[in-house]
């Protein structure tokens, strides 16, 4: 895959700490909430048989969100090929107006454009990998980078038959007949509702951002219906082409 140094080296610490993961303590896989040596509180990830680029890849894409300056992202403090340790934003209860704020702030980060679709590294969606390829075609793009990656590893894990493969070849075949056309926007890539994180103040933040790339901003909003509620029945059948991608 390809990817995009974070820093010089391959071990990226932020400026307030002088810590890498390996001078923690001897923490199993998994994720834990830890005090570094500055006194931020952290929370860390740990995964030592994770894929090359698993974890610079949520790094880069935390780092593309901070920079849109829309929802709340934690700094990201360390990460190596191993784990990352990123803000705790603490855990809280999120009001109707901090919905309407974190909707507000999502069309924001929406707006911001691109040239072309993808993104300069590729990424990951949970254990699959996103080919971030660039371009200039919307519908090209999300069937070869997307739909058919993701529908091949769901029948080589013997998920789908060919039937399954066909229907779906079929769609993509017609995506410029089922969706309409979009511009190249800033997305998270893989917004389901866990990924949307209510923080101690009830302000809602984007975390786990290994997918995000410039994409269909609609993509996103079917993300969110995926496991809450569903959309309207006038949408339905559109935001069904994009969730195809998530549970396959």
């Amino acid at each position: 895959m390809r990817s995009l140094p974070l820093a010089d080296s391959s071990v990226y610490r932020h400026s307030m700490t002088h810590q890498t993961l390996q001078q923690l303590p001897d923490l199993p896989d998994g994720i834990h909430h830890y005090r570094l040596d500055a006194g931020h509180l952290a929370f860390v990830k740990l995964r030592r048989d994770a894929p090359l680029g698993f974890f610079s890849a949520e790094a880069r894409g935390l780092k593309t969100l901070v920079e849109a300056r829309t929802l709340r992202v934690p700094e990201v403090f360390i990460v190596d090929e191993h784990g990352i340790a990123i803000e705790d934003l603490g855990s809280g209860r999120a009001q109707h107006d901090d919905w309407q704020h974190a909707g507000q702030a999502l069309a924001a980060m929406h707006s911001h454009r691109e040239t072309s679709f993808g993104f300069p590294a590729d990424g990951w969606c949970g254990d699959s990998a996103q080919d971030n390829t660039r371009d200039d075609d919307g519908f090209r793009f999300f069937a070869e980078r997307r739909l058919l990656p993701q529908a091949r590893r769901a029948r080589d894990a013997g998920h789908l038959e060919r039937a399954d493969i066909a229907r779906i070849e079929s769609i993509c075949a017609r995506l410029h007949d089922l969706l309409p056309e979009a511009p190249p926007s800033l997305v998270h890539g893989d917004l389901w509702t866990g990924n949307l994180h209510v923080c101690a103040s009830g302000e809602l933040a984007l975390i786990d951002a290994a997918a995000a790339h410039y994409g269909w901003a609609e993509g996103d909003l079917a993300m969110l219906t995926l496991f809450g509620e569903p959309p309207s029945a006038a949408r339905a059948h559109r935001y069904s082409i994009f969730t195809t991608f998530s549970i396959t």
